[in-house]
Formats: structure tokens, sequence, C-alpha cells
């Protein structure tokens, strides 16, 4: 039976590229005005190259990339980018469709719910509380929790000993096949894939589950305890 649902944040609860792609862009724009000598695609490519590089939650990506292209850091052209930056994000931090209908039927029906993110715990607060969120999670589990991201089995362990349940009464929501579904299956989590959600042109996800929706979840999880 499952009593617990498990939800990763970004690219399963809300659209985070949309939001970071939408978000570098009017930074880009922004430090342009402000005098940027550099061609738009050019540096909005640079910023994502060091993205990758030394993680999307990276708060300085700015300035690195200022330090990497100039080989130092012009603040006229760094607080014009930082301000365009978040004015955008405020904007574009947006829920997938029909999240807030299902995690209130899943509330409703007595269904625990909890996150695990590999994202810094003040970022993911931000994300939870801006997008009206935090009522519903009875527990939420941050990098700084366990000092190790998915696919570990911490973040796991953790989240399921906060929400008193056995792994066979849980299902890992993720979008992130290598770490989500990866770790949760690791340890017995039941796994529903946010296909939806897929950014990394997964073809083979491994999970129990595939949501094109991730009102799916609800079915499926009707449908399991159903027969339990």
């Amino acid at each position: 039976m499952i009593k617990a649902v498990i939800f990763d944040i970004d690219n399963t609860l809300m659209d985070f590229m949309r939001m970071k792609r939408a978000s570098v862009d009017a930074a880009v724009d922004a430090m342009l005005d402000a005098g940027l000598p550099m061609k738009k695609e050019k540096m909005y490519e640079s910023i994502f190259e060091t993205y990758w590089k030394e993680g999307i939650e990276d708060q300085n990506i700015l300035d690195k990339v200022l330090v990497k292209e100039f080989g130092q850091v012009e603040y006229r052209i760094l607080a014009a980018g930082i301000i365009g930056y978040k004015r955008a994000k405020e904007g574009h931090m947006t829920l997938y469709p029909r999240v807030k209908l299902t995690l209130t039927e899943l509330m409703k029906s007595g269904v625990k719910m909890g996150v695990v993110s590999d994202a810094p715990r003040l970022s993911v607060w931000l994300r939870i509380v801006g997008l009206g969120l935090h009522h519903y999670f009875e527990h939420v589990v941050t990098f700084e929790d366990t000092g190790e991201k998915k696919p570990s089995p911490k973040p796991f362990k953790k989240i399921l000993g906060l929400l008193a349940v056995e792994p066979a009464e849980a299902v890992m929501v993720g979008d992130w096949a290598e770490r989500d579904i990866k770790g949760a299956k690791a340890l017995g989590i039941r796994t529903a894939w946010a296909k939806y959600g897929n950014e990394f042109d997964t073809k083979v996800s491994g999970a129990d589950y595939e949501l094109d929706d991730i009102y799916d979840i609800i079915k499926i999880i009707r449908r399991v305890n159903e027969k339990d």
C-alpha cells in the first residue's frame, strides 16, 4: 500500500528550466543595456556552459562568467544582470498544470507528502513558499540535511524516516532518471518518472511508472491501493 509520495521539485512540480532560461535571457539583456561588450548569444551560451560546469544552482554565476570572459567584474554590468535575472525569475516561477489539484487530492486522501531536493535549503524553501506549496509537505529534505545528493541513499532514507514509512509504502516522483529514479529504486521505493519534465532527452527511465501528467500519480496510487 502506498502511504506517502516523495517529490522532487525542479522539473517535477515546477518548470525549472523554463524559469532558468527566461531569467538568464533577461539578465543578458540587462547587461547589454548596461554596456556589456559582447553578443547576446555568446554571453547566453557562456552562462549555461558555466552552469553545467559549476552547478545549475550556482549563485555567483554572473561574476564567474564576467571574470572568465573579461578577466574582471564590471559592477555596473553585474548589478544590471542580477536585477534583470531576479525580476524575470519572479515572473516565470510557475507550476506545471494540475500540480495543486494533485497535491490537494493526495492531502484529502490522507497520503503523506515530502520533498527531496539536491538544491540548497534556502533555495528550496523559497521555491516552495513562492509557489504556495508550503502547506502540503510534512517534511522537506535538502542537500544540507545529509550532505549528499541523489542517487545517494542518504536523502531517501532521511525522508522515509521523517515520514515514518517503509520503502515499499512510498513512491518517488522525479524527472531525473539517474538521480531520482535510480536512487529510490535501489532502496525498494516505487518510482514514477515525470516524463513531462524530461530535460535530459531520456529514452528509458527505468521507473515503475511514467507520468505524462502529474495527476497520473493519483490514478496509480488508487490502482495500487485497491489491490492491496
